[in-house]
């Protein structure tokens, strides 16, 4: 292998892969879909620019080098302490759902492409993965609600090491026909050494980070890699096999851990992922071979359809049945799964080695399913994600929330019931925790600190409201809100605790709301119109929402046309400056803002049929 070579091809894959993530943000489609276009042009099959097997074994060690780093970092973005409301759901994804997959999935491969039955069961294995190198990237991108954001990356981190293990097992009950306490023992030792190395490693990182003085953000970047590194190889070398399950375990305990340093790690890992995400998606895809594809033809895209359409919502559906999910959150999930570099490269690695064991047209066979399976399900996934998820509701709205007192805590849950994005602030250690029990985001720290609105995510925010018991912190907050961050007046609200004050924030151009006047006039509605009041502004079950008017099929009809789910009602519309109280023959137009009043599921049921 020439070293020129290597290091030209390597220049000129990590230029093409950062133009793809460039390309792909302005496009807002994820960019794997054009790294792997890129691949396909780049390799033998098109323009022959890179020659894979000129690599040699260097490939698989650029390969594992990556895909070890890519899981830690999907991990990374995975925090326990906030996802404990879906923790059942992320548990049978990885368990019940990755066994309905493989099953189903070995036999549709049997019956469709009458493929070896022991072939179609490594090929279920592989692809019962979804995993983080396609989730990740694809999450950011699309920004779906922290809910399913983080049922869907649970899922790809840990279900990539329950896979590749299963997987493993297969191949050697293929090639040396284990027992079935042998295969017993094969599957716990490898899960048991990938869980024991990543808590290792990470309790060993946050003593580290946490107990040396002085310890600068570089080399907190090092420690990092390193002991990433040294678990990636110790689990490998103890349980085959097992290395990426150890990844994914490290990061979900680093992303779950408090350290010193966390964000700048974060940030590193990112970057590097990203590039290495490129290399090895463009490096796989010159390894495709058409004539393997085609040699598969039709019956291929059946199975990849039958898995997307048929198998993966099944399994999803089945996995999440007793869950708190909203019907729109389970269909956009089972819709996104597209399979990547881990089933790839896996496929790679088991194909080498089945050839070597005498099975040569099954290898064949097992790579080219494999190629065509990541192919069709992260171009099709890629292109869909955003329309799906503004189709199925799970795009939110961005609100950060000042004071995680009984108000802000209540205020969080009544937007997350609607499937907002909600982020709470508090100087309070103790209010943070009940906030994270709830599984809600906290991020500890002063308001009035501009870094702390800033890992809140007050840049991208779209409603900054202020709850605490505190005017003097309610208005400063809004005031740097206002002039730092640039948030409009119908962007911002605040709590006015004393009435006397409520005159002074409005002047300043802040929607203010002041409890003790706001109960005497509930009070006061409620003698006389005691359910609308009652519903709406008291008990949990009513809510009052404004959505812009954007679905092609309710523009240009008539309120009666539209079917609302019951008990909801469209009782005002905002167009241009004027604001109407909508009547039944008042016909919906482009850029309408309509105020939807009723129950909590209905009126956001109603919400997504109009936006």
């Amino acid at each position: 292998m020439s070293t020129t070579y290597l290091l030209t091809s390597l220049v000129g894959v990590i230029i093409v892969g950062i133009l793809a993530n460039m390309l792909g943000r302005v496009l807002k489609i994820p960019s794997i879909v054009f790294l792997l276009s890129a691949g396909i042009i780049l390799g033998p099959e098109v323009a022959g620019i890179i020659d894979p097997g000129r690599f040699g074994s260097g490939i698989e060690l650029l390969v594992s080098f990556s895909v070890a780093i890519i899981v830690f970092d999907g991990g990374l973005d995975f925090d326990l302490r906030e996802v404990r409301k879906i923790r059942h759901s992320i548990l049978n994804l990885v368990t019940i759902g990755v066994i309905i997959t493989a099953l189903l999935s070995s036999v549709f491969a049997y019956f469709i492409l009458g493929i070896p039955f022991n072939i179609a069961l490594l090929f279920g294995a592989l692809i019962s993965a979804t995993g983080p190198t396609v989730i990740t990237p694809l999450v950011r991108q699309v920004k779906v609600n922290n809910k399913v954001a983080s049922t869907l990356q649970a899922e790809s981190v840990l279900n990539d090491g329950v896979s590749v293990i299963l997987a493993a097992l297969v191949f050697e009950w293929i090639v040396s026909s284990l027992t079935g306490i042998e295969a017993v023992e094969f599957l716990l030792i490898r899960l048991l050494t990938g869980v024991l190395f990543g808590v290792l490693s990470g309790v060993i990182l946050v003593m580290i980070l946490r107990k040396i003085p002085l310890l600068t953000e570089q080399y907190a970047r090092l420690f990092t890699i390193s002991i990433l590194l040294a678990a990636f190889v110790s689990a490998e070398s103890i349980g085959n096999e097992s290395g990426i399950m150890a990844m994914a375990v490290f990061g979900i305990f680093i992303g779950s851990s408090d350290i010193p340093h966390k964000k700048i790690i974060k940030e590193f890992k990112e970057d590097i992922s990203i590039i290495l995400l490129s290399i090895i998606f463009i490096l796989l895809s010159t390894l495709i071979d058409f004539d393997y594809i085609r040699a598969i033809g039709p019956s291929g895209l059946l199975l990849v359809g039958s898995l997307m359409f048929l198998i993966r919502p099944f399994a999803v559906f089945v996995s999440t049945y007793a869950s708190d999910l909203k019907f729109g959150e389970k269909l956009f999930i089972s819709v996104i799964g597209p399979r990547g570099v881990v089933p790839a490269s896996m496929a790679v690695y088991f194909s080498v080695r089945l050839k070597d064991s005498g099975f040569v047209s099954e290898s064949i066979s097992l790579l080219g399913l494999i190629f065509i399976t990541v192919i069709v399900t992260v171009i099709l996934t890629g292109i869909s994600a955003r329309f799906i998820a503004k189709r199925t509701g799970v795009i939110p709205m961005e609100i950060l929330i000042v004071g995680g007192g009984g108000v802000g805590r209540t205020l969080a849950e009544r937007f997350l019931k609607r499937g907002e994005n909600v982020v709470i602030v508090d100087n309070n250690q103790e209010n943070c925790k009940k906030v994270m029990e709830l599984g809600i985001r906290a991020v500890h720290g002063d308001a009035e600190n501009m870094e702390v609105l800033k890992k809140a995510g007050i840049e991208k925010a779209k409603y900054l409201v202020a709850t605490t018991d505190q005017d003097n912190t309610n208005l400063l907050v809004s005031q740097i809100a206002k002039t730092k961050f640039g948030f409009t007046e119908e962007k911002l609200v605040a709590r006015v605790n004393k009435p006397e004050n409520l005159q002074t924030f409005r002047d300043l151009g802040i929607r203010s709301i002041s409890p003790t006047i706001s109960t005497a006039v509930m009070l006061d509605g409620m003698v006389g119109h005691p359910d609308l009041f009652s519903m709406c502004e008291v008990s949990e079950e009513g809510d009052i929402l404004e959505v812009k008017v954007s679905n092609k099929r309710v523009i240009g009809k008539a309120i009666r046309e539209i079917p609302l789910p019951e008990d909801s009602l469209i009782v005002m519309i905002r167009r241009d400056d004027k604001s109407l109280i909508a009547h039944p023959e008042m016909q919906l137009r482009e850029g309408d803002y309509v105020t939807i009043i009723g129950k909590l599921g209905a009126t956001m049921d109603a919400v997504n049929m109009v936006r």
